[in-house]
């Protein structure tokens, strides 16, 4: 949209309360909406999320009752069904739907608490989303998430070869090998020898992957620690580009799906870490596997959350 069109769009969003929230970074503009009320076109939603003529934002959440979409989003439906009460209704900063975000997950959590509409009991909270129901806990370092089981997007390439992709990124001389990891949303994972060839990626150009899942990629760089593991625990160093946004500083599935891809090529070294430790540039998160209840294995992702800000758009 151009200017004008931003303006005149914020400014049919005047009076609407709003809250400010980011997990290590990465940034959403949230807005309670118990009974679906306040639901945003694409348009409102991207100049909410402007940089310059909005509130800035790389998501945006509405918090609604799981019950409150149950006939119309059927991951809504089943959220109900399995006792999740509420479901954050998640848009890229661009308008666009996304069906998880890891960091998003944590930033909802901790704006339900403090808006007094959840607790978070010893079990952990159910959270409905369109990637499944997720349950939050609390950690040490804010909360944990249990992100539910990782899968490999092309699984017969992935275990002949460790890779089943090709990315072509601004700042890199040549195409790259990449592994793709769906955390209910899509990610390609691209290994990179050192911290001078990450600094070198031009992000702010969409990165091409071949091939390219069906409705887009989020793309994850990552330097593993040399050595990878110490006490074990694993460090890696990660950049992101993410579907609608561009550059983030920080992606909470992503982040799981460059340990998942990490690990596996590291074989029995990353086999062996109990706990792996991610740098983004937002901060640094946890991740741990775990086999849950449907005897797949878990990924969670642990890390902080914080609200920033609250107001009303003023509009004009």
């Amino acid at each position: 949209m151009n200017p004008a069109a931003i303006v005149d769009t914020l400014a049919s969003l005047t009076g609407l309360p709003y809250s400010k929230l980011h997990a290590t970074g990465n940034d959403f503009v949230m807005v309670s909406a118990p009974n679906g009320e306040r639901s945003l076109s694409p348009a409102q939603v991207a100049a909410v999320c402007d940089r310059h003529l909005g509130i800035g934002g790389d998501g945006f959440i509405r918090a609604v009752r799981s019950e409150a979409l149950a006939a119309t989003e059927p991951t809504a439906r089943a959220a109900a069904d399995a006792g999740a009460e509420w479901f954050m209704d998640y848009s890229n900063g661009d308008g666009s739907i996304a069906e998880m975000c890891g960091n998003g997950v944590r930033a909802f959590a901790h704006y339900l608490l403090l808006e007094g509409l959840a607790q978070i009991p010893a079990e952990g909270l159910k959270i409905g989303t369109r990637g499944g129901v997720k349950v939050v806990t609390r950690s040490g370092d804010g909360y944990r998430v249990d992100m539910g089981p990782w899968e490999f997007i092309h699984p017969a390439r992935a275990e002949a070869d460790a890779t089943d992709s090709l990315v072509t990124t601004a700042g890199l001389d040549v195409p790259r090998p990449s592994l793709s990891v769906s955390m209910g949303n899509p990610h390609t994972v691209v290994a990179l020898p050192d911290a001078a060839e990450l600094a070198s990626l031009d992000l702010t150009r969409l990165p091409a992957v071949e091939p390219l899942p069906p409705h887009g990629v989020n793309v994850e760089y990552v330097v593993p620690a040399e050595p990878l593991v110490v006490d074990r625990v694993a460090a890696i160093d990660m950049r992101v580009h993410e579907r609608g946004v561009g550059e983030t500083l920080s992606c909470g599935t992503g982040i799981c799906a460059a340990v998942v891809a990490v690990r596996h090529w590291a074989g029995a070294a990353g086999r062996d870490a109990a706990a792996w430790a991610v740098s983004v540039p937002g901060g640094v998160c946890g991740v741990r596997f775990s086999v849950g209840a449907d005897g797949a294995e878990h990924v969670f992702l642990s890390g902080p959350a914080v609200r920033v800000a609250t107001g009303v758009i003023a509009g004009a």
